[in-house]
């Protein structure tokens, strides 16, 4: 039987491997890890990895240029990241880009964002 970590990362390298991503960010137990790399490194996907605490292991992978963006921007654990290299890392993973604006506006606004926000979707309303 085959872990559900691994059917997610086998979705994840189709996906990537149909142009659907750039890059993918997968985290996994590091118990998992010698089956990630191995399946990675089988389809030539060039692949970055961060620990995550003592039990888990994030693997980037995909595209060359955007690994190489990744070495420069994620050097620390992410829930350090600065809220513009949070942006950047949500935007390079496809994530829902209106939702990342959100995102990096409560993350750089802390306690007015939520006031802020709701006084420009007015705004954009009237």
């Amino acid at each position: 039987m085959i872990p559900t970590e691994m059917k997610v990362l086998m979705n994840h390298i189709y996906e990537l491997n149909k142009g659907v991503r750039h890059m993918v960010l997968f985290t996994c137990n590091k118990k998992y890890s010698e089956l990630a790399i191995q399946r990675l490194k089988s389809q030539g996907i060039p692949y970055l990895l961060q620990p995550v605490g003592q039990q888990n292991l994030n693997v980037y992978f995909g595209r060359r240029e955007c690994l190489e963006a990744i070495r420069l921007i994620v050097t620390r654990p992410l829930n350090q990241l600065t809220p513009e290299e949070d942006f950047i890392l949500g935007a390079m993973l496809g994530y829902d880009i209106c939702a990342q604006c959100e995102r990096y506006c409560k993350r750089k606004c802390k306690a007015r964002c939520d006031e802020c926000i709701d006084r420009n979707r007015t705004t954009y309303l009237e």
